[in-house]
Order: C-alpha cells, then sequence, then structure tokens
C-alpha cells in the first residue's frame, strides 16, 4: 500500500532574488515575443517599476503596449478592456508587473484572448479550452502569489461577488520575483499582503488536498511571515526582511496553488466582492474564527502549525493549543495594524446571509477539513463582526 495519495504538482519557472526583473527581456525574447502588452497599474507606475521595465524591453528592441486600468479587486470590465487593448495592439505575449490583481487581470486577458466570450464564461475548475498567451509575471507585492499559482480571481459586479478559476492553463510560464519591487509598498499594503501568504500557509497545510510535496513549502512560509512581518511593516526600508517576506509568499504560494485552500478564502472572496475590502485584509479579519471552527477535524496539523509559529505546547491540552494559536495570530495582526472587525468595515448582520450563500459557491470551500453549511458560514460572519 502506498503511503501517500498522488497528488499532481504544478508551477512556472521561477527566478528569485534581487534584480530578478531586470531579466524580463531575455525570458520575453525566449517566448519569442514580438509586442508585449504589459499590465500594470497606476500605482506601480508611479512608484517607477513600469518606466523601468518598458525602458529595458525598448533596450532590446521589443515593442510593448501598455494597460494600466486594473484596480483592487480586479473587475470583469476591466478585463475585458484589457482584452481590447492585447487585440487591438497584436499583441503576443502578455506581462505583469504588479501585485495580485494586476497579475489576475493579465491572467484573465490571456483567457479570453484564448478562448473568446467573457471572462465570467470560464468560472470554476478546469473548464478553460485553451491556454492563453505565454506570461510573464513581475510581482511587487509579497502574499498573493499570483505570479505562481494557478488561481485567478475576479469580481463581478453585478452580482456584488467574486469568481474563482482554477486551471493549470493560468499558471504563468515565468515568474521573476525581485524583493526590490517590494520596498515601495506601504506599511499597510506589506501587512495585508503578509497576512494573505500567513493563511494560504496555514489554509494549505490543514487543506483535504495537502500532501508532503507541498507540506514543507507551507511550514516555511508559516515560519518566513512570523518571523519576518513586524519588521517588514516597521521598517518598508528593510531589503531582508522584504526579502525573507518574498520568499515566504513564494512559498505560501507553492503551497496552496498545488493544495488548495478552505474557508477563510472563500468567505474572503464572497467578501472581497460584496464590499471591496482588499483580499489580504479580508483574510486577516476571518483567520482565526475559521481556525476556532476548523480546529477539531485537523488537530494534529494545526498543532505543526503552531510550532511553525514559534508556539510552545509543552504540558497543554488541546483545548490550550487551540487557545494559545488563535491569540498568538489576533496578536500578529493587530501588531500589524490590522484593527478591529468587519462591522467597522461595513457589513452588518443584515448582510451575513447573502455573504454566506456566495462563500458557499467557492471552490476553495471544498478542500476544507471540515465540512462547512450555510449556517456556519453564517455563525463564522457574525463571530468576525
Amino acid at each position: 500500500m502506498p503511503l501517500f495519495e498522488m497528488r499532481k504538482f504544478v508551477a512556472p519557472e521561477i527566478v528569485f532574488g534581487v534584480g530578478a526583473r531586470r531579466r524580463a527581456a531575455f525570458y520575453a525574447h525566449n517566448l519569442y515575443a514580438r509586442r508585449v502588452l504589459v499590465v500594470s497599474d497606476p500605482g506601480v507606475a508611479a512608484a517607477g517599476w513600469l518606466d523601468e521595465l518598458l525602458q529595458l524591453f525598448a533596450e532590446e528592441g521589443i515593442d510593448a503596449a501598455v494597460f494600466q486600468g486594473v484596480s483592487p479587486n480586479p473587475k470583469d470590465g476591466e478585463v475585458m478592456a484589457g482584452v481590447e487593448v492585447y487585440r487591438q495592439a497584436g499583441c503576443d505575449i502578455i506581462v505583469a508587473l504588479g501585485g495580485g490583481s494586476v497579475i489576475d487581470c493579465a491572467k484573465g486577458i490571456g483567457i479570453v484572448s484564448a478562448n473568446g466570450g467573457h471572462i465570467l464564461d470560464y468560472e470554476g475548475v478546469d473548464v478553460i479550452p485553451a491556454p492563453g498567451p505565454p506570461l510573464l509575471c513581475i510581482p511587487t507585492t509579497a502574499g498573493t502569489s499570483a505570479d505562481i499559482s494557478q488561481f485567478a480571481v475576479f469580481a463581478d459586479l453585478e452580482r456584488r461577488t467574486k469568481i474563482t478559476i482554477i486551471s493549470k492553463t493560468v499558471v504563468p510560464d515565468v515568474a521573476l520575483v525581485d524583493p526590490e519591487t517590494t520596498l515601495t509598498m506601504d506599511p499597510t499594503l506589506t501587512a495585508c499582503t503578509g497576512l494573505d501568504a500567513l493563511t494560504h500557509g496555514i489554509e494549505a497545510f490543514v487543506s483535504t488536498a495537502s500532501s508532503p510535496v507541498v507540506d514543507v513549502h507551507a511550514l516555511a512560509a508559516i515560519r518566513g511571515v512570523k518571523e519576518n512581518l513586524l519588521a517588514a511593516v516597521a521598517d518598508p526600508a528593510d531589503l531582508a526582511a522584504r526579502e525573507r517576506m518574498m520568499l515566504a509568499s513564494l512559498q505560501a504560494g507553492i503551497a496552496f496553488s498545488n493544495a488548495s485552500l478552505g474557508v477563510v478564502h472563500a468567505m474572503a472572496h464572497s467578501l472581497g466582492g460584496y464590499i471591496g475590502l482588499p483580499h489580504g485584509e479580508c483574510n486577516a479579519l476571518l483567520l482565526e474564527f475559521c481556525i476556532d471552527f476548523n480546529f477539531p477535524a485537523a488537530e494534529d496539523r494545526f498543532q505543526q502549525v503552531g510550532a511553525a509559529l514559534g508556539l510552545d505546547f509543552r504540558g497543554l491540552g488541546a483545548a490550550e493549543r487551540q487557545r494559545r494559536i488563535l491569540d498568538d495570530l489576533r496578536e500578529l495582526r493587530k501588531a500589524a495594524g490590522i484593527q478591529d472587525g468587519l462591522s467597522t468595515r461595513g457589513i452588518g448582520s443584515g448582510q451575513i446571509g447573502d455573504l454566506a450563500e456566495y462563500a458557499m459557491r467557492d471552490p476553495c470551500i471544498f478542500t476544507n477539513p471540515r465540512r462547512a453549511s450555510a449556517a456556519d458560514l453564517r455563525a463564522l460572519y457574525g463571530e468576525a463582526l
């Protein structure tokens, strides 16, 4: 009898380290680029990263068009606008320069440019018929790991929710993961994206689709965030802390892209689509309540999570270990600057039913270690108020 269940493992080619972004033109040539569509956003452009990238392409004789119409929690209409730019400019490769919203938008542009229709047509798991054009990603945040994952998430404005697309066809071809690009993140964005990476690591480790192949990355990500997040928040110019946070984000991405996630992300996607709250902030506000719910179904796994957080469980019973983990995560969230709960962010009891209904349809809920009903989700949202 085999010791472990069979699992698939997907990841792009990854170049990690200071200066990795400067390899963009080299890899564009390797992908036979004639005309590149660079997908970015105004914040990244204001930080100077877009001009630098365009100069690198110009020096190598690579033509580039630019699409910057991406907002946090990328919207379905933004994807479709990007598709028009891609087609009209005659592009044959996409380069995403930005955080998770930019990279997901770039993935969406690739999906529709290759398959037609509307981005909302491809909601679900493995429903994309044809792969998109080559995709090269340069992340500028440390947390979403969209640059290496088979996930893409978009806001459906009409339904006020988010849809999730999971497919190996959206795994980027190359990820140039350069810690220097995160030096221009402000403390709030650093905190939100860092706690997103922590949630990725925890949910991947306790997922029903976890495996030894990804467990090592999940636990390393948890340790990395716990040891370096507050330093990166306190001093945005601390390149050593930035580098370790980027590595933690990378390892969390490898883990969740291959083990999927759980109820935290299902609820966060619903919440973010409903009120437009940053995704990492949604995760941070929900995490402790969802762990409390899941703990009885994965006690041994959560004990290993606690060890990765640096907690000493000697002489403690299960209930005390559970409380220690919850207290530690709450303290980390607050120390990073994410205070209070959902009620201070415009969510009331009257909206909980809709939020739970949307979350129940999210694919992430199917790999949660404990089966969750709509009533369970309503209770969890209520606790997070």
